[in-house]
């Protein structure tokens, strides 16, 4: 800046002493004329009037190199500017008020092609710096679709008088003379053009304007479309960055642990759920090798990651449980699918961690419960509708007690009487359920059980009555593989009648059951079977006599009933 300044003071003085010396060459001319020594040869009185001459026209050359000084100047000037910023917008209108300036238009126009190849208009600015309006966009198409079109610039005077574009509607009707307008060109190939232009005035443009703003158009059309592909790759970087977060959004959600590794099995990506199931951060993972941080899967993990990257195919469903230190024994379902780029190559190794271990207690919590409740009532309840109370229903009710426990249990360490005592217990549950009979519970050496509930059978009191002979069947086989003082018999009473059958007590604590006489009748029919003997209701017997064995028995006094109870004793079945 500081030379630029030192040349326009150098030329300015060149040109005030040039006035200066005028000044004295015609003061001398005039003295010369008026009084003209005779000792002065003629060649002299010439020379002084030729030096007038000479003078104006050095300073009218000066004055035109100061000019063209000038201009080149501020074409770097504003090269240089233009050049340092990538921002299209700020480039496109430096580049219009440039124009204006050099070339001293009334306005300026900037068209580029669009993304389908047509020109369309990007800026237009006027004479005051200012944007200009839809309104005032009378501009000739017919010239800037020839400089497009041919790629050579255009300079008209007069365009109303101009041989080229007589009869042209836009130049008639805008009323346009001066024009110039020249292409943009990268690689030789045409992406906009510049057009300035002058309604008024006829004769502003010269062929000097048309090369500085070919010069300027040159630079422009680089910088423009080093702005665009920088326009351009921001928005692309825009859209990239946010599929990013999309895709860590969607990586982060999925409920499943996913862990990748590259081919040296280092950890690429780690999502939230598996730093819960592994109970490790992302960042004590990414970046290491599974073996380094991840000890306990090696065993099993191993040599599937090395068949996955060697066969490239996936390994599903693999199962294993882990002791991990800051979760504890984790069991755990994986999956190991290649990770392939773009062109389908291998990169690595994707693993897709499935936590079981809430689903492996519950799943044993399940099958501890039905150990304890028959599953043919689990598979009737829901656990989201549970409610207290039942409903009434007609079933057969079956008690079997163990004779003479009370009395073998007072000989008898305590470990090895639950041993005994579930021996027989089992064997007895295991007849009820092969029945589909439901086990309401065990009533310590007895069980209590009923059939056609919760799923109706028709034949509900044979079930009992075949239960029953089972249950002896199944003690008579255990006696040959226990020592005598272990030999312990049932007794067995059946009723059939009407019982409530549902939920009691509360909701933290709930039971369901059966609840009527006719499970207090079975109940006192059972304490008054001898061991080994089935007794049954005469309204058992009257509906499963035609399929067993039976005779009548002394009527039972039972506790709490008026009437005495007709009972029989089943010897078979037919």
């Amino acid at each position: 800046m500081a030379s630029n300044r030192s040349e326009s003071l150098t030329f300015t003085a060149l040109d005030q002493s040039l006035v200066s010396l005028g000044v004295v060459v015609e003061q001398l001319q005039a003295f010369l004329q008026q009084s003209r020594p005779a000792v002065i040869p003629t060649n002299i009185y010439e020379g002084v009037g030729q030096l007038t001459n000479v003078l104006a026209q050095v300073r009218k050359h000066i004055t035109a190199l100061e000019e063209e000084r000038r201009n080149l100047n501020a074409l770097a000037q504003i090269g240089r500017y233009v050049n340092s910023t990538l921002e299209l917008d700020d480039v496109l209108q430096i580049v219009m008020d440039t124009i204006i300036q050099l070339t001293e238009a009334e306005r300026a126009f900037l068209m580029m092609r669009n993304e389908k190849g047509e020109l369309v208009i990007r800026i237009g600015r006027n004479w005051e710096q200012e944007s200009i309006d839809k309104s005032e966009l009378a501009i000739s198409r017919t010239v800037i679709y020839r400089v497009a079109n041919e790629g050579q610039p255009v300079l008209t005077t007069n365009a109303q008088e101009d041989p080229r574009f007589t009869g042209q509607q836009s130049v008639v009707a805008y009323n346009l003379r001066s024009i110039l307008c020249v292409p943009l060109k990268v690689k030789d190939v045409v992406t906009g053009v510049i057009y300035a232009d002058n309604r008024i005035r006829s004769g502003l443009f010269t062929q000097k304007d048309l090369d500085l703003l070919v010069a300027f158009s040159n630079q422009a059309a680089v910088a423009l479309e080093n702005a665009r592909l920088f326009d351009s790759v921001r928005r692309t970087l825009a859209e990239v960055t946010e599929l990013k977060n999309l895709m860590d959004n969607v990586f982060a959600s999925i409920a499943s642990g996913v862990l990748t590794t590259d081919i040296q099995e280092r950890i690429l990506l780690c999502n939230r759920a598996a730093e819960q199931i592994l109970g490790e951060t992302s960042r004590a993972l990414v970046g290491r090798g599974i073996p380094e941080v991840l000890p306990p899967l090696v065993p099993v993990i191993k040599p599937h990651l090395v068949s996955v990257l060697k066969n490239d195919e996936p390994v599903l469903g693999l199962e294993t449980s882990s002791e991990f230190p800051n979760r504890g024994r984790v069991d755990l379902r994986l999956s190991l699918s290649p990770l392939k780029d773009a062109q389908k190559n291998t990169q690595g190794v994707a693993i897709v961690l499935e936590d079981l271990t809430e689903k492996k207690r519950l799943e044993a919590q399940r099958r501890l419960f039905e150990r304890m409740v028959s599953p043919a009532v689990i598979n009737q309840l829901n656990p989201d509708s549970l409610q207290l109370g039942g409903k009434r229903q007609e079933i057969t009710v079956l008690f079997a007690d163990i004779r003479g426990f009370t009395s073998f249990s007072e000989n008898i360490q305590p470990e090895e009487l639950v041993s005994v005592l579930n021996l027989y217990l089992a064997a007895a549950a295991e007849v009820v359920l092969r029945e589909g009979g439901t086990i309401d519970k065990f009533l310590g050496d007895a069980i209590m059980a009923w059939f056609n509930a919760p799923i109706p059978q028709l034949d509900h009191t044979l079930r009992a009555v075949r239960a029953a002979l089972g249950i002896r069947q199944a003690v008579h086989d255990l006696h040959r593989r226990l020592p005598e003082k272990h030999r312990l018999s049932f007794g067995v009473g059946i009723h059939l009648g009407d019982a409530v059958l549902g939920l009691v007590g509360t909701q933290k604590r709930l039971d369901y059951t059966a609840i009527g006489d006719s499970v207090n009748t079975a109940k006192r029919i059972q304490e008054n079977a001898a061991s080994g003997q089935i007794l049954i209701s005469q309204q058992a017997y009257r509906q499963a006599m035609e399929h067993i064995i039976a005779m009548p028995v002394e009527p039972i006094l039972a506790k709490g009933k008026k009437e005495p109870l007709m009972v029989f004793e089943v010897l078979g079945l037919r």
